[in-house]
């Protein structure tokens, strides 16, 4: 085959450095566009990017030739680039080091489309640290390893 396919939803979240409230909301978009344009450079399709102040949501197609590691590693490098260089952080933006990444069955993409993108509703009743013990309880991680 001369060709290299695969159909890979990835959901990946990720945090601000100590889980500072860094992405103001007159920003979140111009920071969310990037990352979305970062994503499809990367031969990524994306299917949503969102989140809070303080950490980020996406929902993409991996790529046949890169790694969840390399997209994340990517992603995030560019992007705190890129808030720094334009200002859109009262202080010098960083992400935390790392980041959780799960695959998703078509069956269930729209419904975690449709999670990310209401983020701040969802929000509004479960902290991100409750989330987050939530998903490490789901998904069979040691809570000691995060």
């Amino acid at each position: 085959m001369p060709k290299s396919f695969n159909r890979i939803w990835i959901h990946s979240i990720w945090s601000t450095k100590h889980r500072l409230p860094l992405i103001e909301p007159k920003n979140e978009n111009i920071i969310h566009d990037f990352i979305k344009n970062e994503l499809r450079e990367m031969g990524c399709p994306v299917g949503a990017v969102n989140g809070m102040s303080d950490h980020v949501h996406c929902l993409f197609l991996l790529s046949p030739n890169k790694s969840v590691s390399e997209v994340i590693k990517q992603i995030k490098g560019s992007s705190s680039h890129f808030i720094n260089q334009n200002n859109l952080s009262k202080i010098r933006f960083s992400w935390q080091t790392g980041y959780a990444s799960y695959s998703v069955s078509d069956s269930v993409q729209g419904r975690v489309y449709q999670y990310i993108m209401n983020q701040k509703n969802h929000h509004r009743k479960k902290s991100f640290q409750n989330e987050f013990d939530e998903i490490v309880r789901v998904f069979g991680f040691d809570k000691n390893d995060v």
